[in-house]
């Protein structure tokens, strides 16, 4: 056995163990299995059924988080994007009163299955890969600072450590709030269990915090185990009909650029982050892509939204995780969780402080850790020459006050083409990121 996984993983080349790996790719699920009860919770409000969905959210994550690590061998996983699904819910299928599409859930699932596709003949064709490929070192460096931020920032806010405030962006929590404190715990607790260099220290963190919340409620047994959910009333339900107009083709475009850049973005990010990256360049990227675009389109056959390459893998990787053996638990973790679904919500659901509002009090602090990791990119943004400074900068900074990669990157690619413009430094710059430029900016004019 230990040969095979070294023969298809080349854990020896990687510097990494079996032991490593499997927990590694378990801390990755637990970061990430909130997304299990959070995706029915969002899409059933189009009329969709929670438990399809939820089954739906399990076998499409696990088939493309199995595929990235047994194609492309990086541990990368995969699940349902967050925004991706509140724009699918409340834009796409919302009415018309309050400012959405009126589209039904079925012909939204078709413009996910066409996004999904055409993903797939780009990566064939190269474009996907020559994209990554093409990104300006500078704003490859600030993706991963700005995901890692971003990561933090949700990390912050799920513990309750900082909330929104009127007339300005947030402001400190209620620290005394039981849950804040179980979170301020755990985010003490997984600090020292991680600058020791404990093996697995953000799952051993995770675990502990979840068992510090128990006597006191915040985190409360629902059980072991449950049969599946039904996943007939989503299956093969989307409908390609309706997509075929100017409002289709509108949803079809955003539901693209948003995949795009997310996807490319979390695979700079957490590549970046792993030491994965060879002279700026992704080894195996159409491997990569391939299994993202595959996942996507599976996941609209059976009954959920895009399904895109996970920030939270750079929990995993901080853990350790080097390759997609990683993976194998990663994916293996969410087809139990179809059996396991109460377990799986006891660590990964949310504790309601208030009628609607959740906090994460066990996940957040390894997100708040996985932030500070994922910072030292930092340092390799050459921040003398003000050409790639100041699109780094506004990568970064947008990236986080807007909580979308798409966004920063957009700001990254169109400030980095005009100062490039300005300054006659055409050649800095591959064909691709004018062009990505001039897309994004008729983006903003037109979408």
């Amino acid at each position: 056995m230990n040969a095979m996984l070294e023969r298809i993983f080349r854990l020896k080349h990687h510097q990494t163990t079996i032991k490593t790996e499997l927990a590694a790719g378990v801390t990755t699920f637990v970061t990430m299995s909130y997304i299990i009860f959070v995706q029915p919770a969002v899409l059933s409000v189009t009329g969709m059924d929670f438990g399809s969905v939820m089954t739906a959210t399990c076998l499409a994550s696990a088939f493309a988080t199995l595929l990235m690590g047994l194609y492309a061998n990086y541990p990368i996983a995969l699940a349902p994007a967050m925004g991706h699904n509140f724009y699918f819910a409340f834009i796409v299928c919302g009415a018309s009163a309050a400012g959405g599409m009126g589209l039904g859930w079925q012909t939204v699932l078709g413009a996910v299955f066409i996004s999904g596709l055409l993903f797939v003949l780009l990566t064939k064709f190269g474009f996907r890969e020559m994209l990554l490929n093409a990104i300006p070192e500078s704003l490859k460096h600030a993706i991963a600072v700005g995901i890692g931020l971003l990561i933090a920032f949700v990390g912050l806010q799920w513990a309750g450590i900082v909330v929104a405030a009127p007339g300005i962006l947030v402001s400190i929590g209620n620290l005394k709030q039981p849950p804040v404190m179980l979170a301020l715990f755990g985010l003490v607790l997984t600090g020292i269990l991680y600058v020791k260099r404990v093996k697995g220290a953000l799952l051993l963190g995770v675990i502990l915090t979840a068992l510090a919340g128990l006597p006191f409620g915040i985190v409360k047994y629902q059980g072991i185990f449950s049969l599946p959910p039904s996943i007939a009333p989503t299956f093969l339900k989307l409908e390609l009909s309706g997509i075929f107009t100017l409002s289709g083709a509108t949803v079809i475009a955003v539901f693209f650029f948003l995949a795009l850049f997310d996807t490319i973005g979390t695979l700079v990010g957490v590549s970046e982050q792993a030491g994965l990256l060879k002279n700026g360049k992704l080894p195996r990227a159409e491997k990569a892509l391939l299994s993202d675009s595959a996942g996507m389109t599976a996941g609209a056959l059976l009954g959920t939204s895009t399904i895109t390459s996970y920030i939270e893998s750079a929990a995993g990787v901080a853990s350790g995780g080097r390759t997609g053996l990683s993976n194998m638990a990663t994916g293996a973790l969410f087809i139990l969780a179809l059996f396991i679904s109460p377990l799986a919500k006891m660590i990964g659901g949310g504790y309601e402080v208030s009628k609607g509002m959740f906090l994460y009090p066990v996940i957040a602090p390894v997100l708040i850790i996985i932030g500070s990791i994922m910072l030292k990119s930092v340092r390799n943004i050459n921040w003398e020459d003000t050409t790639e400074a100041i699109p780094a900068f506004l990568t970064i900074i947008i990236m986080l006050t807007t909580v979308s990669i798409t966004e920063g990157i957009a700001f990254g690619f169109i400030s980095y083409v005009l100062l490039k413009l300005v300054t006659r430094r055409t050649r800095d710059a591959h064909w691709l990121v004018y062009m990505v430029a001039v897309l994004f900016i008729a983006r903003y004019i037109f979408l």
